[in-house]
């Protein structure tokens, strides 16, 4: 069946599409768990230079000429998390959780290039949890695709027909942690404003509190930045998979440990006082 493809003039204002995911979130419960035929298109965004600058600041990247592929993901971020609360979507966007994210950045991507951006959801599979679908965003500049990624987020309690699979995990590198991060409590509030993404679990304690949280949670997708700008020098183009395993309270101290591999990709983790894993990756080269 051909997709219905919204074209959109704009990026979606990510505050109001949170305000109305959260109204929306009581009318969703119950609902059947199908995903909508639908994607969203946008044909020509400029990226904001001024915006990188931060983000690359928040994130520990360089700022330079070509863009992080984590910015890549930033910037379509707008149109998936519309995409997800839209009335027809079948889950409340508050209550899903970010299970991994894949991305693979096919050749460099310079900041004045315009790019042509596609997000969809699919692959809604039953898990002993409830149900999982991905988030998947294509990016061209011109007819070249240049990124593309993949979110895969579980909806507790969904009702989705079949068996679960046994999920895959990464394995953490067993070496110890080569970096200390200090994460201040501000810094969901930081990362919120260059990447739009103001969930409340990021932003104070009261607005956490409300979600379960003891104290705001860093967002996932900075510990992915973070841990990818903290590698150093990378490849032209690559594939990275990350998986999240546990959230990181703010304040915060947590770990970075990584160990090259023969083929010259990574492993990498970042983890707590423990040893226990935050977030697990591996970054190797992008497939041909």
């Amino acid at each position: 069946m051909a997709r219905d493809v919204v074209e959109l003039k704009e990026l979606p204002d990510v505050s109001k599409v949170l305000v109305k995911a959260l109204t929306g979130a009581v009318t969703k419960k119950g609902r059947r768990a199908e995903l909508p035929n639908r994607s969203y298109l946008m044909t020509s965004h400029e990226q904001d230079v001024a915006r990188l600058a931060e983000y690359c600041r928040v994130t520990g990247f360089t700022l330079r000429d070509e863009v992080p592929a984590t910015w890549l993901h930033v910037q379509t971020f707008p149109m998936q998390a519309a995409l997800m609360a839209e009335d027809a979507f079948p889950f409340s966007l508050a209550g899903l959780v970010h299970v991994t994210n894949t991305m693979t950045l096919h050749r460099p991507v310079k900041v004045g290039e315009k790019l042509r951006m596609l997000v969809r959801a699919e692959n809604l599979q039953p898990h002993a949890k409830g149900g999982t679908f991905d988030m998947v965003g294509e990016i061209h500049a011109g007819d070249e695709l240049v990124w593309s990624g993949s979110s895969n987020y579980l909806a507790s309690g969904a009702k989705v027909a079949g068996e679960p699979g046994e999920p895959v995990r990464l394995q953490a590198p067993e070496v110890a942690p080569s970096q200390q991060w200090r994460l201040p409590p501000d810094l969901g509030r930081q990362y919120a404003k260059v990447s739009g993404d103001s969930n409340p679990i990021h932003l104070y304690p009261l607005t956490a509190k409300v979600f379960g949280f003891p104290r705001p949670i860093i967002h996932g997708m900075w510990t992915h930045a973070k841990a990818l700008s903290s590698l150093g020098a990378l490849p032209e183009a690559y594939e990275v998979k990350v998986q999240f395993a546990k959230p990181i309270l703010l304040p915060g101290k947590v770990g970075f440990a990584a160990a090259e591999g023969q083929d010259g990709g990574w492993g990498f983790a970042v983890v707590n006082k423990a040893g226990k894993p935050h977030l697990v990756g591996e970054l190797g080269p992008a497939a041909s």
